[in-house]
């Protein structure tokens, strides 16, 4: 039995407090259809003073070496043929204007892959340059900046989703047998397309759906809300070395339509103030989340008990969310 220190177990979804890996390893094998996180960013920020937390290694060969036993039972959850979906960005060495930048994203890329998984996409989540320089202070995001010394300038640089397939044959299809329904981002389906919406013919004929997939299937996607974010400022603590913004409920959402069957379970392995298994929730999917920061694992409470006072999300094909299996 996983070491948990409280849990939150519905019929839509369970939200434990603890370590990941200890979390995980009371669940059998193959039992995961899709995994959506952001993980510690390399130890630029910390959460905790606990010694299991992810973003207190000593430096970053560390981090991706503790970071790997994460990546490994992942692969040990996933179903054949079905995927992970790691929000991640490069990492800046500094704020001085002449710092160099890590080459995280890539450094995620070849650790997955040396765990066996397969590198399957890369989508680029655009970030508005001033927004960032708002929230970060970044010297080289400054106009004055560019103005005095423009060498020293760089961009806002984007957020990437990264994801990687499990080898192996996936043993239930993920359908959409009247293709897309509801696009989410920032823009709108063209109002002449709605009569095409939940075509139950031929899809080549459904423009509502295509059009939703050319935006889906670009490389970038540049109509994130970047104010689409659960609730997360109650739940920061005086001891907090800074507090990141949450995954965007956009990425989200988009990864849990096209990499998951409603009812399938959505696991995440930092679940932070539950962005992941909100969305999946939402979505009509049944939601599993791990945190190891008390303070964020209550928020996660609140913040799945305001969802299902809403609209109810579709019924799950079984009926409990347990450690140990169904």
């Amino acid at each position: 039995m996983a070491l948990v220190g409280d849990q939150k177990i519905t019929d839509r979804y369970a939200l434990y407090h603890g370590d990941c890996i200890e979390t995980m390893r009371a669940f059998p094998d193959a039992s995961i259809h899709l995994s959506v996180y952001s993980p510690p960013f390399g130890g630029l920020y910390n959460y905790t003073s606990d010694a299991r937390d992810l973003s207190n290694c000593d430096d970053y060969g560390q981090f991706f070496e503790h970071y790997g036993y994460v990546v490994s039972e992942l692969s040990r959850l996933t179903l054949p043929g079905r995927a992970t979906a790691v929000h991640v960005a490069d990492i800046p060495t500094g704020n001085t204007g002449h710092d160099h930048i890590r080459d995280f994203s890539g450094d995620v890329i070849r650790l997955h892959e040396k765990h066996g998984w397969h590198y399957a996409a890369r989508y680029s989540i655009w970030k508005d340059p001033f927004e960032v320089y708002i929230r970060t202070l970044a010297k080289n995001l400054r106009h004055r900046s560019m103005v005095d010394d423009s060498s020293r300038c760089t961009n806002a640089a984007a957020d990437y989703l990264l994801v990687f397939r499990r080898p192996g044959e996936n043993p239930e299809p993920i359908v959409h047998p009247t293709g897309l329904m509801d696009y989410i981002g920032a823009r709108e389906v063209p109002k002449a397309l709605a009569k095409y919406r939940g075509h139950e013919g031929k899809q080549t004929e459904n423009k509502w759906s295509q059009w939703i997939w050319r935006n889906y299937a670009s490389a970038f996607w540049d109509d994130i809300r970047a104010d689409n974010v659960l609730p997360f400022v109650d739940c920061k603590e005086p001891d907090d070395e800074k507090h990141v913004h949450p995954l965007q409920l956009d990425v989200i959402e988009r990864a849990v339509v096209l990499w998951s069957n409603p009812g399938d379970k959505v696991l995440t392995p930092f679940m932070g103030v539950g962005s992941e298994v909100y969305g999946a929730v939402k979505q009509g999917r049944r939601g599993i989340g791990v945190e190891l920061k008390a303070a964020y694992f209550r928020q996660s409470i609140a913040n799945l008990e305001s969802l299902a006072a809403g609209p109810k999300a579709e019924a799950p094909r079984q009926s409990t969310l347990v450690l140990g299996g169904e």
